[in-house]
Protein backbone atom coordinates (compact mmCIF):
# COMPACT_ATOMS: atom_id res chain seq x y z
CA UNK A 1 0.00 0.00 0.00
CA UNK A 2 2.07 3.22 -0.98
CA UNK A 3 1.60 6.03 1.38
CA UNK A 4 -0.17 9.50 0.43
CA UNK A 5 1.93 12.35 -0.27
CA UNK A 6 1.26 14.32 2.78
CA UNK A 7 2.94 11.29 4.47
CA UNK A 8 5.57 11.07 1.99
CA UNK A 9 6.56 14.76 2.62
CA UNK A 10 7.46 13.44 5.92
CA UNK A 11 5.10 14.97 8.13
CA UNK A 12 5.89 15.23 11.72
CA UNK A 13 3.42 15.48 14.95
CA UNK A 14 3.91 17.12 18.44
CA UNK A 15 2.35 14.94 21.70
CA UNK A 16 1.42 18.07 23.77
CA UNK A 17 0.83 15.72 26.65
CA UNK A 18 0.95 18.31 29.92
CA UNK A 19 2.80 20.98 28.69
CA UNK A 20 -0.25 23.40 29.57
CA UNK A 21 1.20 23.34 33.12
CA UNK A 22 4.77 23.38 33.01
CA UNK A 23 5.15 23.66 36.94
CA UNK A 24 3.63 20.52 37.01
CA UNK A 25 6.27 18.74 34.39
CA UNK A 26 8.52 17.42 37.21
CA UNK A 27 5.39 16.23 39.96
CA UNK A 28 3.78 14.28 37.17
CA UNK A 29 7.38 13.01 36.51
CA UNK A 30 7.76 11.85 39.68
CA UNK A 31 4.33 10.55 40.10
CA UNK A 32 3.90 8.69 36.49
CA UNK A 33 7.57 7.41 37.00
CA UNK A 34 6.37 5.31 40.25
CA UNK A 35 3.44 4.51 38.49
CA UNK A 36 4.94 2.50 35.70
CA UNK A 37 7.35 1.52 38.12
CA UNK A 38 5.21 -0.35 40.23
CA UNK A 39 3.22 -1.38 37.31
CA UNK A 40 6.43 -3.26 35.94
CA UNK A 41 7.24 -5.39 39.08
CA UNK A 42 3.99 -6.04 39.95
CA UNK A 43 2.99 -7.46 36.69
CA UNK A 44 6.27 -9.21 35.98
CA UNK A 45 6.18 -10.40 39.02
CA UNK A 46 2.46 -11.93 39.27
CA UNK A 47 3.52 -13.78 35.78
CA UNK A 48 6.47 -15.15 37.93
CA UNK A 49 4.25 -15.81 41.26
CA UNK A 50 1.88 -17.72 39.34
CA UNK A 51 4.72 -19.77 37.50
CA UNK A 52 6.47 -21.03 40.55
CA UNK A 53 3.10 -21.62 42.71
CA UNK A 54 1.41 -25.03 41.58
CA UNK A 55 -1.67 -23.79 43.40
CA UNK A 56 -2.02 -21.03 40.74
CA UNK A 57 -1.93 -22.95 37.99
CA UNK A 58 -5.86 -22.82 37.68
CA UNK A 59 -7.48 -21.38 34.31
CA UNK A 60 -8.10 -18.21 36.60
CA UNK A 61 -4.47 -18.05 37.28
CA UNK A 62 -3.54 -18.77 33.37
CA UNK A 63 -5.80 -15.93 32.47
CA UNK A 64 -4.35 -13.61 34.94
CA UNK A 65 -0.73 -14.07 34.00
CA UNK A 66 -1.77 -13.27 30.34
CA UNK A 67 -3.94 -9.73 31.94
CA UNK A 68 -0.59 -9.03 33.66
CA UNK A 69 1.36 -9.30 30.50
CA UNK A 70 -0.77 -7.14 28.70
CA UNK A 71 -0.84 -4.65 31.25
CA UNK A 72 2.95 -4.63 31.39
CA UNK A 73 2.83 -4.17 27.57
CA UNK A 74 0.32 -1.50 26.61
CA UNK A 75 1.67 0.20 29.66
CA UNK A 76 4.81 0.17 28.15
CA UNK A 77 4.02 1.46 24.82
CA UNK A 78 2.77 4.85 26.46
CA UNK A 79 4.33 5.54 29.78
CA UNK A 80 8.24 5.72 28.58
CA UNK A 81 7.23 8.27 26.07
CA UNK A 82 5.07 10.18 28.17
CA UNK A 83 7.59 10.21 30.74
CA UNK A 84 10.37 11.35 28.31
CA UNK A 85 7.93 14.54 27.02
CA UNK A 86 7.91 15.53 30.68
CA UNK A 87 11.28 17.00 30.70
CA UNK A 88 12.21 17.12 27.18
CA UNK A 89 11.53 20.48 24.76
CA UNK A 90 11.47 18.39 22.02
CA UNK A 91 8.00 16.55 21.83
CA UNK A 92 8.01 15.59 18.16
CA UNK A 93 6.87 12.18 16.47
CA UNK A 94 7.01 10.73 13.51
CA UNK A 95 4.26 9.57 11.22
CA UNK A 96 5.33 5.63 11.20
CA UNK A 97 5.97 6.28 15.28
CA UNK A 98 2.78 7.42 15.92
CA UNK A 99 0.96 4.58 13.94
CA UNK A 100 3.43 1.81 15.18
CA UNK A 101 2.60 3.27 19.02
CA UNK A 102 -1.39 3.04 17.87
CA UNK A 103 -1.16 -0.49 16.16
CA UNK A 104 0.48 -1.97 19.33
CA UNK A 105 -1.42 0.05 22.29
CA UNK A 106 -5.32 -0.67 20.22
CA UNK A 107 -3.46 -4.56 19.95
CA UNK A 108 -2.71 -4.75 23.86
CA UNK A 109 -6.16 -2.74 24.86
CA UNK A 110 -8.62 -4.93 22.96
CA UNK A 111 -6.97 -7.81 24.18
CA UNK A 112 -7.06 -7.09 27.69
CA UNK A 113 -11.03 -6.52 27.11
CA UNK A 114 -11.21 -9.64 25.76
CA UNK A 115 -9.60 -11.42 28.52
CA UNK A 116 -11.62 -9.77 31.08
CA UNK A 117 -15.03 -11.29 29.73
CA UNK A 118 -12.93 -14.88 29.51
CA UNK A 119 -12.45 -14.29 33.07
CA UNK A 120 -15.92 -13.49 33.38
CA UNK A 121 -16.83 -16.67 31.42
CA UNK A 122 -14.69 -18.76 33.89
CA UNK A 123 -16.03 -17.39 37.40
CA UNK A 124 -19.89 -18.05 35.72
CA UNK A 125 -18.44 -22.01 34.69
CA UNK A 126 -16.45 -22.28 38.49
CA UNK A 127 -19.62 -21.27 40.55
CA UNK A 128 -22.73 -22.83 38.68
CA UNK A 129 -21.07 -26.00 37.22
CA UNK A 130 -19.02 -26.52 40.08
CA UNK A 131 -18.55 -30.19 39.55
CA UNK A 132 -17.88 -29.72 35.43
CA UNK A 133 -15.16 -26.52 35.99
CA UNK A 134 -11.67 -28.85 35.00
CA UNK A 135 -13.58 -30.59 32.12
CA UNK A 136 -15.46 -27.50 30.85
CA UNK A 137 -12.35 -25.30 31.18
CA UNK A 138 -9.95 -27.30 29.80
CA UNK A 139 -6.54 -26.55 29.11
CA UNK A 140 -7.12 -26.48 25.50
CA UNK A 141 -9.86 -24.29 25.80
CA UNK A 142 -8.41 -21.46 27.71
CA UNK A 143 -5.07 -21.58 25.30
CA UNK A 144 -7.99 -21.15 22.56
CA UNK A 145 -9.72 -18.06 24.64
CA UNK A 146 -6.52 -16.85 25.13
CA UNK A 147 -5.29 -16.86 21.80
CA UNK A 148 -8.26 -15.89 20.12
CA UNK A 149 -8.46 -12.88 22.39
CA UNK A 150 -4.67 -11.98 21.04
CA UNK A 151 -5.52 -12.89 17.20
CA UNK A 152 -8.83 -10.55 17.79
CA UNK A 153 -6.64 -7.26 19.38
CA UNK A 154 -4.34 -8.10 16.60
CA UNK A 155 -6.66 -8.34 13.33
CA UNK A 156 -8.47 -4.89 14.75
CA UNK A 157 -5.09 -3.02 15.50
CA UNK A 158 -4.09 -4.19 12.12
CA UNK A 159 -7.16 -2.83 9.79
CA UNK A 160 -7.43 0.25 11.51
CA UNK A 161 -3.72 0.83 10.98
CA UNK A 162 -3.46 -0.17 7.39
CA UNK A 163 -6.76 2.35 7.09
CA UNK A 164 -4.68 5.08 8.61
CA UNK A 165 -1.74 4.62 5.77
CA UNK A 166 -4.42 6.38 3.44
CA UNK A 167 -4.75 9.33 5.25
CA UNK A 168 -2.74 12.61 4.11
CA UNK A 169 -1.06 14.89 6.56
CA UNK A 170 0.89 18.29 5.88
CA UNK A 171 3.60 19.46 7.13
CA UNK A 172 3.74 19.73 11.55
CA UNK A 173 0.73 18.92 13.14
CA UNK A 174 -0.14 18.93 16.84
CA UNK A 175 -2.05 16.15 19.12
CA UNK A 176 -3.09 17.54 22.05
CA UNK A 177 -2.50 14.12 23.81
CA UNK A 178 0.35 12.23 25.42
CA UNK A 179 0.25 9.26 22.89
CA UNK A 180 -0.89 8.64 19.95
CA UNK A 181 -4.86 7.99 19.94
CA UNK A 182 -6.74 7.45 16.54
CA UNK A 183 -9.28 9.88 16.47
CA UNK A 184 -6.92 12.80 17.26
CA UNK A 185 -4.67 11.00 13.87
CA UNK A 186 -8.17 11.71 12.17
CA UNK A 187 -9.02 14.86 13.61
CA UNK A 188 -5.39 16.46 12.10
CA UNK A 189 -5.91 14.86 8.37
CA UNK A 190 -6.51 16.39 5.72
CA UNK A 191 -7.98 13.60 3.61
CA UNK A 192 -11.82 12.33 3.85
CA UNK A 193 -11.45 10.27 7.02
CA UNK A 194 -15.16 8.82 6.53
CA UNK A 195 -14.19 5.34 6.23
CA UNK A 196 -11.78 5.26 9.53
CA UNK A 197 -13.97 6.42 11.33
CA UNK A 198 -16.39 4.32 10.51
CA UNK A 199 -14.20 1.15 11.35
CA UNK A 200 -13.35 2.78 14.87
CA UNK A 201 -17.14 3.25 15.62
CA UNK A 202 -18.08 -0.24 14.52
CA UNK A 203 -14.64 -1.90 15.93
CA UNK A 204 -14.96 0.21 19.37
CA UNK A 205 -18.87 -0.57 19.74
CA UNK A 206 -18.43 -4.24 19.08
CA UNK A 207 -15.87 -4.64 21.06
CA UNK A 208 -17.52 -2.95 24.09
CA UNK A 209 -20.87 -4.51 23.85
CA UNK A 210 -20.07 -7.75 23.23
CA UNK A 211 -17.27 -7.84 26.13
CA UNK A 212 -20.03 -6.49 28.24
CA UNK A 213 -22.36 -8.83 27.18
CA UNK A 214 -20.39 -11.69 28.27
CA UNK A 215 -19.64 -10.38 31.52
CA UNK A 216 -22.66 -9.26 32.49
CA UNK A 217 -24.74 -12.67 31.61
CA UNK A 218 -21.97 -14.58 33.31
CA UNK A 219 -22.42 -12.38 36.43
CA UNK A 220 -26.45 -12.64 36.25
CA UNK A 221 -25.75 -16.40 36.42
CA UNK A 222 -23.57 -16.37 39.15
CA UNK A 223 -25.62 -13.87 41.26
CA UNK A 224 -28.64 -16.17 40.87
CA UNK A 225 -26.39 -19.29 41.81
CA UNK A 226 -25.59 -17.63 45.17
CA UNK A 227 -28.78 -16.21 45.66
CA UNK A 228 -30.06 -20.03 45.19
CA UNK A 229 -27.32 -21.33 48.11
CA UNK A 230 -29.03 -21.96 51.34
CA UNK A 231 -25.52 -21.68 52.67
CA UNK A 232 -24.66 -18.09 53.88
CA UNK A 233 -20.66 -19.08 54.42
CA UNK A 234 -20.57 -20.87 50.79
CA UNK A 235 -22.40 -17.75 48.89
CA UNK A 236 -19.83 -15.22 50.55
CA UNK A 237 -17.17 -16.97 49.78
CA UNK A 238 -18.68 -17.82 46.40
CA UNK A 239 -19.13 -14.36 45.99
CA UNK A 240 -15.61 -13.60 47.38
CA UNK A 241 -13.81 -15.31 44.37
CA UNK A 242 -15.02 -12.46 41.98
CA UNK A 243 -14.63 -9.68 44.00
CA UNK A 244 -11.34 -9.36 42.39
CA UNK A 245 -12.34 -9.28 38.50
CA UNK A 246 -15.51 -7.56 39.61
CA UNK A 247 -13.61 -4.80 40.70
CA UNK A 248 -11.22 -4.74 37.59
CA UNK A 249 -13.65 -5.25 35.50
CA UNK A 250 -15.66 -2.02 37.18
CA UNK A 251 -12.52 0.46 36.78
CA UNK A 252 -11.44 -0.66 33.32
CA UNK A 253 -14.76 -0.28 31.71
CA UNK A 254 -16.21 2.14 33.95
CA UNK A 255 -13.05 4.40 32.68
CA UNK A 256 -13.63 3.68 28.90
CA UNK A 257 -17.39 3.78 28.99
CA UNK A 258 -16.95 7.25 30.76
CA UNK A 259 -14.61 8.35 27.56
CA UNK A 260 -17.28 7.38 25.20
CA UNK A 261 -19.71 9.84 27.09
CA UNK A 262 -17.62 12.59 27.56
CA UNK A 263 -18.57 15.30 24.76
CA UNK A 264 -16.07 16.28 21.95
CA UNK A 265 -15.06 19.88 22.61
CA UNK A 266 -11.78 21.84 23.47
CA UNK A 267 -12.86 21.84 27.14
CA UNK A 268 -13.14 18.45 27.61
CA UNK A 269 -9.93 17.87 26.15
CA UNK A 270 -8.48 17.91 30.02
CA UNK A 271 -10.85 15.46 30.89
CA UNK A 272 -10.26 13.14 28.63
CA UNK A 273 -6.49 13.34 29.31
CA UNK A 274 -7.08 12.41 32.58
CA UNK A 275 -9.64 9.36 32.05
CA UNK A 276 -6.55 8.04 29.78
CA UNK A 277 -4.15 8.58 32.47
CA UNK A 278 -5.78 6.55 34.04
CA UNK A 279 -6.69 3.24 31.74
CA UNK A 280 -3.18 3.79 30.17
CA UNK A 281 -1.37 4.10 33.22
CA UNK A 282 -2.99 3.44 37.03
CA UNK A 283 -4.95 0.51 35.99
CA UNK A 284 -2.51 -1.79 34.67
CA UNK A 285 -0.30 -0.81 37.72
CA UNK A 286 -4.00 -1.14 39.84
CA UNK A 287 -4.59 -5.21 38.01
CA UNK A 288 -2.08 -6.63 40.35
CA UNK A 289 -2.57 -5.04 43.41
CA UNK A 290 -6.09 -5.82 43.60
CA UNK A 291 -5.30 -9.53 42.54
CA UNK A 292 -2.47 -9.64 45.18
CA UNK A 293 -4.26 -8.31 47.86
CA UNK A 294 -7.24 -10.61 47.86
CA UNK A 295 -5.38 -13.96 47.47
CA UNK A 296 -3.85 -15.46 50.48
CA UNK A 297 -2.12 -17.76 48.06
CA UNK A 298 -0.29 -14.60 45.89
CA UNK A 299 0.71 -13.01 49.22
CA UNK A 300 2.60 -16.48 50.59
CA UNK A 301 4.29 -16.68 47.13
CA UNK A 302 5.59 -13.27 47.60
CA UNK A 303 6.35 -13.84 50.98
CA UNK A 304 8.37 -16.70 50.29
CA UNK A 305 10.32 -15.06 47.70
CA UNK A 306 11.13 -11.93 49.70
CA UNK A 307 12.19 -14.15 52.68
CA UNK A 308 14.56 -16.46 50.21
CA UNK A 309 15.95 -13.61 48.84
CA UNK A 310 16.62 -12.32 52.22
CA UNK A 311 18.21 -15.27 53.48
CA UNK A 312 20.11 -16.20 50.63
CA UNK A 313 22.15 -13.04 51.54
Amino acid sequence: MLLSEGNKSGATFTLLGFSDYPELQVPLFLVFLAIYSITVVGNLGMIVVIKINPKLHTPMYFFLSHLSFVDFCYSSITAPKMLVNLVVEDRSISFLGCIVQFFFFSTFVVTESFLLSMMAYDRFVAICNPLLYTVAMSQKLCVMQVVGSYAWGLACSLILTCSAFNLCFHGFNTINHFFCEFSSLLSLSCSDTYLNQLLLFIFSTFNVVSTLFIILTSYIFVIVTILKMHSVDGGRKAFSTCASHLTAIAIFHGTILFLYCVPNSKNSRHIIKVASVFYTVVIPMLNPLIYSFRNKDVKDTVIMIIGTKVFSH
